[in-house]
């Protein structure tokens, strides 16, 4: 760990195949999840906003609904769908006799952003190699781990 309580990456040098699989794994899973943080941003997308775009695909709910099946508070929601909204990702509209409650509805463009994480998601699956084989799993945790780590040149 860092000074700041965060997971520390191999510098160049690092003789990332005597680590502990523990470690090995800890830091792949950051690394990897870090590369998932950017494509996300890169779609003006957040872990939360892609849950409630999966949670809208076969039919509209209610914020409310939406919040439950998501299980995350309604204020949460709120700021996931105003967010997915201005991404053009979610339409909202109000009940019109019931002002409180919100209908929240995928548009195309959330339909294909979120067909487009699901293939990436896919993609990254693959780097990460067969579980079948322990000692190529290693193998294949300290590739990624070189291959993903920190620039020489920064």
């Amino acid at each position: 760990m860092d000074e700041h309580g965060d997971l520390a990456l191999p510098g160049p040098g690092a003789d990332v195949a005597s680590w502990p699989t523990g470690r090995l794994l800890s830091v792949a899973a950051r690394m990897v999840e870090h590369r998932w943080h950017a494509y996300l941003e890169q779609h003006n997308l957040t872990h939360a906003g892609l849950i409630a775009l999966h949670g809208l695909e076969r039919e509209p709910l209610t914020q409310r609904q939406l919040a439950t099946a998501c299980r995350v508070t309604d204020q949460t929601m709120s700021r996931t769908t105003e967010r997915l909204e201005r991404a053009g990702y979610v339409r909202r509209e109000q009940d019109s006799r019931d002002r409180r409650r919100t209908t929240v509805t995928i548009t195309d463009a959330g339909r294909q952003v979120l067909a487009q994480a699901r293939e990436a998601e896919r993609e990254s699956e693959a780097l990460l190699g067969s579980l079948g084989d322990y000692e190529n799993f290693r193998r294949e945790l300290v590739h990624l781990i070189e291959l993903v780590g920190p620039s020489t040149d920064r």
